[in-house]
């Protein structure tokens, strides 16, 4: 059985651009990347494809899925989420099984769906640094740290929100705002995956693909990321401690 690689942290941190410059510039490594395509409640964003990017379903199937043997399903920031553990063994039995992905998901597999000899490596994506979070928890006057991270992603968010459609419904407001609210409680989570990779270059960024190669917090993330891949240590990635954001 192959490794379980997962790679998670909060809606339009950069996830889904790292990965695609790992296709693009490291065709030997993202080779032995077998994703694990996860089911999803949502529509489909602009790009996205059927099968590919995730299983698109209606809420009504997922909830049914609740029953069905071999079936897990989560609620992901207010949609759903499911992932088959027959998919997963089919992905580990051919080569490294890939989850890319909310954290909500990623610990799921790590401690609950993940058999005691499957090696797993898993990295959190975060749009601060452990050094960012401790300065701007010593600033004074006191700052909520909640609210600007929400603030952080909700620009990445909406920027993201408006390459793809354009003039932005009520229904797109409210779902960036949502996804932005949760970012700072997913980040909660970063210390219970291996290696956090700080990275400001969000999935609205040209520093992954303007230039070709990626530069900046692109650069660095792919880069550990690769490195995970590989099997060393990598560079530029942090551990961050359970009472970091207590």
């Amino acid at each position: 059985m192959g490794r379980l690689i997962i790679l998670s942290g909060p809606s339009c941190v950069g996830k889904s651009s790292l990965h695609k410059a790992l296709l693009r510039l490291y065709p030997e490594f993202a080779a032995r990347l077998q994703k694990l395509v996860l089911y999803a409640s949502r529509p489909p964003r602009p790009g996205e494809r059927e099968g590919i990017d995730y299983h698109f379903r209606s809420r009504d199937a997922i909830e049914r899925l609740r029953d069905k043997p071999g079936f897990t399903v989560i609620d992901v920031r207010g949609d759903l989420q499911a992932v088959s553990q027959d998919d997963l063994q089919h992905a580990l039995s051919c080569g490294e099984a890939f989850v890319e992905g909310n954290p909500f998901i990623g610990l799921v597999l790590l401690h609950q769906l993940r058999s005691p000899e499957t090696q797993a490596v898993s990295a959190f994506m975060a749009p601060l640094s452990k050094d960012e979070i401790r300065f701007l928890q010593s600033v004074q006057p006191a700052i909520s740290l909640s609210n600007f991270v929400a603030d952080v992603m909700r620009r990445k968010l909406l920027r993201r929100a408006q390459r793809q459609k354009g003039v932005l419904a009520e229904v797109d407001l409210a779902e960036v705002e949502r996804r932005a609210m949760s970012a700072y409680a997913e980040m909660k989570l970063a210390c219970q995956f291996d290696y956090v990779l700080p990275n400001h270059d969000g999935e609205d960024s040209d520093n992954w693909d303007a230039f070709y190669f990626p530069v900046g917090d692109a650069r660095r993330a792919l880069l550990a990321f690769r490195a995970l891949v590989e099997g060393t240590e990598p560079r530029d990635a942090e551990r961050w401690e359970p009472d970091l954001l207590a």
